[in-house]
């Protein structure tokens, strides 16, 4: 157990970045009060205040293996409940422009849950501790501050039904309200300087039919997914997985492209994928209601590390800090590299929250590089485009032939996609020889 190093920390949102932060804090702090404005404990099903729970979502390696370090025994709990649990390399068939890269084992856990069975099983482990407590239905107002304003000392929030907002003092804030964070506007409104952000356009929609299991042609069978990826040669992609009690298709589409929502129309656009062994099962499978879109306009980062100035006792954790294309499924596992870095933050004792967003930042940065990168390899998405965006999109188009031939490339690549390791290793010389020697052979 860690030291304690305050009486009370106040997390805004209780939604999965928000649930890592309560679990993290809770060996630092007597006391931990999650906020949200949502009704949460006892919820079962996609929330209201999560749109995008409908979705598909991925917990990428890394995150899995973070989600076992804080829940211990996490896993097994899932797969005891039904939830398909396999390995990531041989589980998932990647397509890239229709062909299939190696599968191949890689000691990596994939886990095929639901959003909400995530969010909702690490509820109830939050829950059960006895130093957390959730702040239901109930709105933050604003943050509260010393009379210097140098440090924050805890927030407004009010309650559904009350009158006026009250104090909820606290010696550490964190703010895990998602894309929609206010964090920006009130540094504004305390004197600070605007947060530089980074953005880049992609105009996404992820339109989602669930299907009854089991399926008449199942192109699946016992592996969690297939994945075909949107790749500027195929614009169009689609995520195809087996769940606990049912198998849903989330097609997605780039720069103003979607599929429709009625189920003539999804049909007809799944018919356009690459890999056609999806829309044949899709076809003849038994929807059980009507398709729902989600659409996701812009990535962005928050640049807090390139403050000159920020409040102490203020940190940001998840898509409040940076928000990701979800194609990619990096957000919840960079949530949760976010609590590590929380974590580590803490456990070294007082330190400037400067520092926090410095250390988070070369967290975020291979996964922001990733995902801003693949979107930046089409032309109508809108960013800044550097020479190094350029010349790692060109090796990647090579990368992904080179892993429908090579092993030890597509084991490379998984690993770095699983953000188990940095894209750096798949740099290395020999790395480099085997992509450039098969592709070639392709």
């Amino acid at each position: 157990m860690a030291e304690r190093i305050g009486d009370r920390a106040v997390v805004l949102g209780g939604s999965v970045a928000g649930l890592f932060a309560a679990r993290v804090l809770s060996e630092f702090y007597h006391h931990v009060v999650v906020v949200d404005r949502d009704r949460l404990v006892g919820v079962v099903g996609p929330r209201r205040a999560v749109p995008q729970g409908h979705h598909i979502h991925g917990l990428l390696a890394r995150g899995q293996q973070i989600i076992e370090e804080l829940f211990p025994g996490f896993t097994k709990e899932l797969a005891s409940s039904g939830v398909p649990t396999r390995d990531f390399g041989t589980s998932l068939g990647w397509h890239f422009n229709g062909r299939m890269i190696r599968k191949v084992e890689t000691d990596l856990v994939c886990i095929s849950a639901g959003r909400w069975q995530l969010e909702e099983r690490m509820r109830e482990r939050v829950a059960a501790l006895s130093t957390v407590e959730f702040l239901e239905e109930t709105d933050v107002v604003g943050l509260r501050t010393s009379a210097d304003r140098a440090r924050v000392v805890g927030a407004d929030v009010q309650g559904r039904g009350d009158e006026r907002a009250r104090p909820l003092t606290a010696d550490l804030v964190v703010d895990a309200t998602g894309r929609g964070s206010r964090t920006p506007r009130w540094l504004k409104e305390l004197g600070y300087a605007e947060v530089a952000e980074e953005r880049v356009r992609v105009d996404l929609t992820y339109t989602t039919c669930d299907f009854r299991a089991p399926l008449t042609v199942d192109p699946i069978g016992d592996d969690i997914a297939l994945i075909s990826v949107a790749t500027p040669g195929s614009p169009r992609g689609a995520t195809f997985a087996r769940l606990p009690d049912r198998y849903a298709l989330s097609l997605n589409g780039l720069l103003g492209d979607k599929a429709p929502t009625d189920p003539a129309g999804f049909l007809a656009y799944a018919k356009t994928l690459p890999v056609r062994s999806i829309y044949e099962s899709v076809s003849v499978a038994e929807p059980l209601g009507d398709p729902v879109a989600f659409h996701f306009p812009t990535s962005i980062r928050r640049r807090y590390e390139r403050m000159a100035r920020l409040p102490e006792n203020l940190l940001a954790l998840g898509d409040a800090a940076c928000v990701f294309n979800p194609i990619y499924a990096q957000g919840m596992t960079v949530a949760a590299i976010g609590a590590v870095v929380l974590r580590d933050h803490l456990q070294r004792g007082p330190r400037p929250t400067r520092q926090y967003f410095q250390d988070l930042a070369k967290a975020i940065d291979a996964p922001w590089d990733m995902s801003a990168g693949g979107d930046l390899g089409f032309d109508g998405a809108q960013g800044r485009r550097t020479l190094k965006t350029r010349l790692g999109n060109a090796f990647m188009a090579r990368l992904q032939v080179a892993a429908t031939r090579d092993s030890e490339v597509s084991l490379a690549f998984m690993r770095v996609a699983g953000l188990v390791d940095a894209p750096s290793a798949l740099m290395s010389l020999p790395m480099i020889s085997r992509v450039l020697r098969s592709s070639r052979a392709r």
